[in-house]
């Protein structure tokens, strides 16, 4: 076993956030003790309108707050909200003080996962819903049935707190297909982090999700959440050694992990395949008074003086001080064991240099994106209304329709090498069809262009991780309307517009055109593009053959047939729809940025996210 680098610091020492609590604590066992002597409101009393969730994103001084099993709490016909609505408000009454960024509940809500216990905890965790405070909660072994993994289906916890609890929230990164497993992002100190929650038990299915998540956040330092990993000190459960082994030691960016199940509380820390330490801790109150009485635990993160600050706290007891506390209340309003109450040490910029952030590329003047040939440039930097101009000065605006009452959204969110810092959000859905999209306006030059001198198509684009290829595949990003028929080209499909860049069932782009030379459709097929990940797809004409680039890169289905222009019947073109047999038939579902289409062949260091 590797030897623990944690250490235990005496009072004097922990002047910093850590104390703050066992001082507080200390004061209202004296004052409890005391006759006579004004104390603070009861947490039941506080009203949760005065609270305060505003976390500084930049602050260097931040607090997780971490919340393990309230199973006793929610047993059956022993229903007790109270104390986990007093930890509740105490997170939103101390937000800005302690600037808590996030709660991370470690699973075994329930004792029996039975829908009259789930919502119970369900209402308790509206206090938090109603003030937007970010937080995850994973499954334990007394919310589902333990046998199984997280391949297992509908259950009541699932209903309550799936996926679709949280969408909205922007703490929300996304969620496995399964519901069981989600991922946050918060911002602070400066950079983005992440709270990866995962299900009791991991299917291969689960592990190749959190794997993706993984890559698709390189630069991002992670806290993994789990119900099962350390199960006394310096020692990992059978499955705890399972996560070590197919996730944690071979990811750098994990370098904290929480977990509750076993008792008493416990530590480890192992070195993983990068020779980093990895703290690994276990936090689980439930053997005592009163089930623990939803006592937290709270991570004062200080990155000027290089240490976690923990302390261990019940909110629930210091709101009963006023009322004068038992013998047992009086242990456990703040835990003070070497367990319970400590410092970790870690040096985080050399903890963290192997995947340090790199700095944002501002956006770039509409006037550097004007190369020569430029026909059509759209960009999306304020939400919608009217008319969206053309940036190139031709006059190939952009006017917005609606199918089923369904509108567009701005998001600030673009590729990181954008020109433009925003996007479109369509909410494409195939049956019934809804949502909107974008026509380039009757008689606009672009609508009769043939381009038998060659092209470039470029656009940015990202899709939600519910992207679903039986609601969703083939929205179209850039096309134009006519068919083949209309331009008496019957060759395949007829009915097939004359030219679309759209997203197959993969998903992954797709160009289907019918070129001036050919009386058929001529395609250029990309590879699976993850979801929640920004990518830049171009397509390029040179006048004679077409390749297709994601990232920069040409993808491998490029067909070496001669391809010259592109076949027109006057129609206007599309963004973010697909029509076929001359009506629109999908939307696109994800987010559009930047649009280019130049009338020539660019080289691949000429596109927009170079």
């Amino acid at each position: 076993m590797c030897v623990l680098h944690e250490h235990d610091q005496g009072e004097a020492a922990q002047a910093g956030a850590g104390r703050r609590g066992f001082l507080r604590a200390t004061a209202l066992l004296g004052a409890a003790a005391t006759a006579g002597l004004a104390l603070p409101a009861t947490a039941e009393a506080a009203p949760a309108a005065t609270a305060s969730w505003r976390p500084d994103p930049d602050s260097r001084r931040f607090t997780l707050a971490v919340m393990p099993d309230t199973q006793y709490l929610f047993d059956g016909p022993s229903i007790d909200k109270a104390p986990i609505e007093s930890s509740l408000r105490y997170l939103l009454e101390h937000g800005k003080e302690e600037n808590i960024v996030f709660l991370s509940h470690l699973g075994d809500l329930t004792e029996n996962g039975a829908q009259v216990e789930i919502t119970a905890i369900s209402e308790a965790f509206r206090l938090l819903d109603r003030r937007g405070v970010g937080y995850s909660v994973l499954a334990g072994n007394h919310d589902v049935k333990s046998s199984t993994d997280d391949q297992r289906g509908s259950t009541p916890y699932l209903d309550a707190f799936g996926p679709r609890r949280f969408q909205g929230k922007p703490t929300f990164g996304g969620a496995s297909p399964d519901g069981y497993n989600t991922f946050h992002l918060f911002k602070a100190a400066g950079r983005e982090w992440m709270v990866l929650a995962l299900d009791w038990r991991l299917s291969a299915k689960g592990y190749a999700w959190a794997r993706e998540v993984l890559a698709q956040h390189p630069r991002t330092p992670v806290i993994l959440t789990t119900h099962e990993l350390v199960v006394e000190d310096d020692s990992l459960s059978s499955y705890g050694q399972q996560l070590w082994d197919q996730l944690i030691e071979d990811h750098d960016q994990i370098f904290l992990t929480l977990n509750g199940h076993y008792w008493p509380a416990a530590r480890a820390t192992r070195k993983n395949a990068a020779g980093h330490d990895v703290h690994l801790h276990l936090t689980n109150y439930q053997n005592r008074y009163f089930g623990g009485a939803a006592m937290i635990r709270l991570y004062h993160f200080d990155l000027d003086r290089d240490v976690i600050d923990v302390e261990t706290v019940s909110p629930w007891i210091l709101g009963r001080a006023a009322k004068g506390l038992n013998e047992l209340e009086r242990q456990e309003i703040e835990l003070s064991g070497d367990a319970d109450r400590f410092s970790v040490d870690i040096d985080f910029a050399d903890r963290f240099s192997g995947f340090a952030p790199v700095p944002p590329r501002p956006a770039r003047p509409v006037s550097k994106m004007l190369v020569p040939g430029t026909v059509a440039y759209w960009r999306f930097e304020t939400p919608v209304s009217g008319t969206i101009r053309d940036l190139s000065g031709r006059g190939n605006d952009l006017t917005q329709v609606t199918v089923g009452g369904s509108t567009l959204t701005w998001s600030s969110d673009h590729h990181p090498d954008q020109p433009g810092h925003g996007s479109l959000e369509f909410h494409g859905f195939k049956s019934p069809l809804k949502g909107a999209y974008l026509r380039t306006v009757d008689g606009a030059p672009l609508n009769s262009a043939t381009f038998k001198a060659g092209y470039t198509i470029e656009a940015f684009y990202r899709l939600p991780a519910d992207w679903d290829a039986s609601h969703n595949a083939w929205g179209g990003l850039v096309s134009r309307t006519g068919t083949g028929r209309a331009a008496g080209k019957t060759e395949g499909d007829p009915d097939e517009p004359l030219a679309t860049l759209s997203l197959s069932d993969g998903p992954g782009p797709q160009w289907a055109v019918r070129p001036l030379n050919q009386q058929g459709i001529a395609t250029n097929w990309g590879d699976e593009t993850a979801r929640e990940v920004w990518w830049h797809v171009a397509v390029v004409n040179d006048g004679s053959h077409t390749t297709m680039y994601v990232q920069g890169c040409p993808v491998a289905r490029n067909p070496h047939a001669l391809a010259v222009g592109l076949t027109s019947v006057g129609l206007p073109w599309l963004l973010g729809g697909y029509e076929y047999g001359g009506k629109i038939d999908q939307i696109l579902y994800g987010r559009l940025g930047d649009v280019r289409i130049v009338e020539r062949a660019l080289p691949v260091t000429s596109f927009m996210n170079h």
